[in-house]
């Protein structure tokens, strides 16, 4: 088989566009149209980063959204395919709660956290969004309850002195 260098780097990481919007900007000469686009990108063993991109074009807004998700990588804790404890979190207008599901449960999610826990590693997980339907401020609640988490997590750690 003839593998090269590109398709390597691609298989290490899970890629997922959760939106893509055209956005508009009055301008003297007229219209200046451009696309952002929200990636999540995770390599399904616990890290998993969002970023959005900017550009004229749909491809270059991709491709910049998933190279910022990459530099803002995040360690979320799993346990036996699910998280730690429940978490409920308010940002911004989202209301988000996570928690944790027995095994062979599976992901019990909408469409926005299901993208950010299937590419953080996470089996079995039950959520509910309570306050908006925006796919971004959904995926940027989902983010911080996981860095919460994890903030929870090795507290408890540093407290217990197990590691």
């Amino acid at each position: 088989m003839n593998y090269n260098r590109r398709d390597q780097a691609r298989s290490e990481y899970e890629e997922k566009i959760v939106q893509i919007s055209r956005v508009s900007k009055k301008t003297k000469g007229g219209n200046k149209v451009g696309f952002s686009a929200l990636a999540v990108v995770g390599d399904k063993k616990g890290k998993v980063g969002v970023g959005l991109g900017k550009a004229p074009d749909v491809s270059a807004a991709i491709r910049k959204g998933i190279s910022k998700a990459k530099k803002h990588f995040i360690t979320v804790p799993l346990i036996k395919g699910t998280i730690p404890f429940r978490i409920d979190i308010k940002v911004g207008a989202a209301k988000l709660m996570l928690k944790p599901a027995p095994p062979g449960s599976g992901i019990i999610a909408g469409g926005a956290v299901r993208s950010v826990v299937s590419a953080a590693g996470i089996q079995n997980i039950s959520s509910k969004v309570l306050g908006t339907a925006n796919p971004a401020s959904n995926v940027h609640a989902t983010l911080e309850a996981l860095k919460r988490l994890g903030d929870m997590a090795q507290r408890d750690r540093e407290r217990t002195g197990k590691k």
